[in-house]
C-alpha cells in the first residue's frame, strides 16, 4: 500500500460530520436505479437523452469517476446495506434463495434506527422475502413495493406494505417516489433515511407513453461498440431503457423539489447511482461488458452525492471507490458510529470528499459473479481470465499488458486467489438455509412460487423464478415444496393466491407441515388472462403474469422446528387443479 497522491497540504474548511450542524442529524435520501448503465446518463456524455435532476447531484455535489459496484442486483445491494463483501453476507444468486443477505448483518438502516433515525425503503429490495430476511426486519420502519427481484407488470401490479399485499397505483416508479414524497412529509421534523432502490430499466421494458413518445421514432446517435452472436443491440431495448430513466430523471426532480419546498436541501445528503452496468449492449462510453460481466462496463457505475453548503459543489474524485464504503461514509457523515455485529470491508470517503490533497493509499476492489472474478486497482484490472489492462490508458480493456508486467499481474492473481479463500462464496449446494416461517415479531410471511419447488408435472412459467407462478397442475401426484424452519409456535391463517377456470372448478388443495394440515375445495372460479404484453415496449425473456385471487385456506397450528411444507392435491375435479403465485401466512394474534 502508498500514498496516491501525496502528503495532505491544506484541507477545505467543511465540516467533516453531522456534529458542527446542530442538534439534528442531516437526512439521507439514497436513490438507486436498476441495471442503469454508467453510459445512460447526460452527465456521462450521453447525449441521446435528458437527465438535468439527477446531473444537477453531480453539478451541485460531488461525482466519483471511478465508483464500482456489483455486476448485479442482490450482491450490489448487500454491499451497499452493509459494507461487506456480499459473499461474506450469504448473498450468491439472484433467486430461489441465494440473494437473501444473512439475517446476522448488520445493515445501515439499523444502524440509524438505532440513532433516532425514521426509515423507509421504497422498492425493489431483493436481499430476501421472509422474516428475518425482509427489510422490515432489517432496520426499515417502513417497506413499500417488492421483495423479489424482477416484477412482471410496472402498472398498478400486486406489491406489499410491510408484508401486507397491496395494489400499486399506476406507475411503479412513480408510486414509489410518491411514498417518497409522503414520507419525507411525514418526517420532516426529525432525521430521516429514506432509500429509494427503484426498478428500472430493469426489464420487462415498459414505461408511460409519455416518455416512450420521446424515444419510439428517434435515431439514437450513440451505440454500443460491443456486439457478439448471442446479444447483440436490440434498438428498441435501448430506446425503452433510456425513456425509463427519462423516467427516474422525472422522478429524482420531485424529490428534489420536495426537499426544497420544505427548506431541508441543506440538511439532506442525497446519493444516486445504480446497481450494476446496462442490462444491454448500448454506448457506455466505449468500456467492454455488460450487467453479469465482471469487466469495465459491466461493475461501474454513475455515484454523486450532494449535501448543499456543507459537501463542495462540482467536485470530480478519480479515487476508486465501491458500494462497500456507502455504510462507513455515511456514518462519519451523520456522526453515528458504525457498531456492526461482523467487521466492515469498506472505507470512509469522507477525506476525499472534504481534503483537497488527501492522503489515500491506493486499494484492490473485487468484482464477482457465476465464478468469475476481476480486480481493480487505481490504475489496472485484472480481469476474469487474469489479463491484465491499464485502464486509465485503456478503459475499454482492449490490450492485454500482461507480458509487460508479469510480477505486477501475478501479485494481482494472487491478491484474487485469497481474496476468494477468505470470503468463501456460496453455491446453491453449500446453502444450509431454510426459508423461514413464523417470526414472532412479523405479522406475515410470504412463499411465492419462485422459493417453492414443483413435483410431478408441475412446471414453472418461465425459466427466471422471481415473478413466475406453477402451472400444469394435473394429477394428484403432483405436488409444491418449500423446505421451511418454523422460528416460533403460532396459529397462521393461510391464504392461496391461484387462478383456476370454472370448467375445472372443484379440486380440493391440501397445505400440510408436520402434522398440521388443512384442506379447503376451490368453489370460486378465477380465470384471468396474461397480461404484461400490451405494455412491453419489447416482447420480454421473463415470465407474463396474472391477477391472481386470493383464496383462504384456513389457520394452521405449527411448531417451532424444521420441515417441508407441501401443497397437493385430495381430489382433481378437471383438467387441473389450478395456477399458483403464491402463499401468504398471517400471525393469529
Amino acid at each position: 500500500m502508498f500514498c496516491l497522491i501525496g502528503c495532505q497540504e491544506k484541507k477545505e474548511e467543511t465540516p467533516k460530520n453531522a456534529d458542527s450542524r446542530g442538534e439534528k442529524k442531516p437526512n439521507i435520501v439514497l436513490i438507486l436505479a436498476d441495471d442503469q448503465g454508467w453510459g445512460d446518463l447526460g452527465s456521462s456524455g450521453n447525449t441521446d437523452l435528458k437527465t438535468p435532476n439527477i446531473d444537477a447531484i453531480a453539478k451541485y455535489g460531488i461525482s466519483f469517476d471511478n465508483f464500482y459496484v456489483q455486476p448485479v442486483c442482490s450482491p450490489t445491494r448487500a454491499e451497499l446495506l452493509t459494507g461487506r463483501h456480499f459473499p461474506r453476507t450469504g448473498v450468491y444468486s439472484t433467486s430461489a434463495g441465494g440473494e437473501r443477505m444473512d439475517y446476522e448483518e448488520t445493515t445501515l438502516a439499523e444502524i440509524l434506527n438505532k440513532a433516532g433515525y425514521q426509515t423507509a425503503a421504497y422498492g425493489k429490495w431483493h436481499n430476501g422475502t421472509q422474516p428475518p430476511y425482509h427489510p422490515n426486519s432489517q432496520g426499515f420502519q417502513d417497506f413499500y413495493g417488492f421483495a423479489s427481484g424482477h416484477w412482471g407488470n410496472y402498472f398498478s401490479p400486486m406489491l406489499e406494505h410491510n408484508g401486507q399485499p397491496v395494489e400499486g397505483n399506476g406507475f411503479l416508479v412513480d408510486d414509489l417516489t410518491e411514498h417518497g414524497l409522503k414520507f419525507i412529509e411525514k418526517n420532516q421534523d426529525n432525521p430521516f433515511f429514506l432509500y429509494l432502490p427503484f426498478n428500472t430499466p430493469h426489464s420487462p421494458m415498459q414505461v408511460p407513453d409519455e416518455y416512450w413518445d420521446r424515444f419510439k421514432d428517434k435515431d439514437l446517435t450513440l451505440i454500443s461498440n460491443e456486439k457478439d452472436a448471442k446479444d447483440t443491440e436490440n434498438i428498441n431495448v435501448n430506446k425503452a431503457a433510456l425513456a425509463m430513466v427519462e423516467n427516474i430523471d422525472y422522478n429524482v426532480g420531485r424529490i428534489m423539489a420536495k426537499l426544497r419546498k420544505l427548506y431541508l436541501e441543506d440538511d439532506t445528503i442525497v446519493i444516486y447511482l445504480s446497481d450494476n452496468g446496462p442490462n444491454s449492449f448500448r454506448w457506455n462510453g466505449g468500456m467492454r461488458g455488460k450487467k453479469g460481466d465482471t469487466d469495465e462496463g459491466g461493475v461501474r457505475t454513475p455515484f454523486y452525492i450532494q449535501w448543499k453548503n456543507s459537501l463542495p459543489e462540482g467536485k470530480t474524485i478519480p479515487q476508486i471507490a465501491s458500494a462497500l464504503d456507502i455504510l462507513p461514509t455515511l456514518s462519519k457523515l451523520v456522526g453515528v458510529p458504525p457498531i456492526t455485529a461482523k467487521p466492515i470491508d469498506g472505507k470512509d470517503l469522507t477525506p476525499l470528499l472534504f481534503d483537497k490533497n488527501p492522503e489515500w493509499e491506493d486499494r484492490l476492489i473485487y468484482n464477482h459473479w457465476n465464478g468469475r472474478t476481476s480486480l481493480r486497482t487505481q490504475k489496472y484490472r485484472l480481469d476474469a481470465e487474469d489479463q491484465l489492462y491499464d485502464i486509465q490508458k485503456d478503459r475499454g480493456q482492449k490490450t492485454d499488458i500482461s507480458a509487460r508486467y508479469p510480477q505486477l499481474r501475478d501479485s494481482l492473481v494472487k491478491a484474487k486467489t485469497d481474496w476468494l479463500s477468505e470470503v468463501k462464496p456460496q453455491t446453491a449446494e453449500t446453502d444450509t438455509r431454510l426459508f423461514t416461517l413464523g417470526h414472532p415479531s412479523y405479522l406475515y410471511t410470504w412463499f411465492p412460487a419462485r422459493d417453492g419447488i414443483p413435483h410431478g408435472a408441475i412446471e414453472r412459467s418461465n425459466q427466471y423464478p422471481n415473478d413466475s407462478f406453477f402451472t400444469n397442475w394435473s394429477s394428484a401426484n403432483d405436488s409444491i415444496t418449500w423446505d421451511v424452519e418454523v422460528l416460533a409456535n403460532g396459529h397462521f391463517d393461510v391464504e392461496l393466491y391461484y387462478t383456476v377456470t370454472e370448467e375445472n372448478l372443484g379440486s380440493i388443495v391440501e397445505l400440510s407441515l408436520g402434522n398440521s394440515k388443512i384442506a379447503k375445495k376451490i368453489t370460486e372460479s378465477n380465470n384471468p388472462p396474461l397480461e404484461g404484453m400490451e405494455n412491453d415496449r419489447v416482447p420480454r425473456k421473463e415470465s407474463y403474469v396474472k391477477d391472481f385471487k386470493p383464496m383462504d385456506l384456513g389457520t394452521m397450528v405449527l411448531k417451532k422446528g424444521k420441515g417441508t411444507l407441501t401443497l397437493k392435491t385430495l381430489k382433481v375435479a378437471g383438467r387441473e387443479v389450478a395456477d399458483v403465485r403464491l402463499l401468504v401466512f398471517r400471525k393469529v394474534e
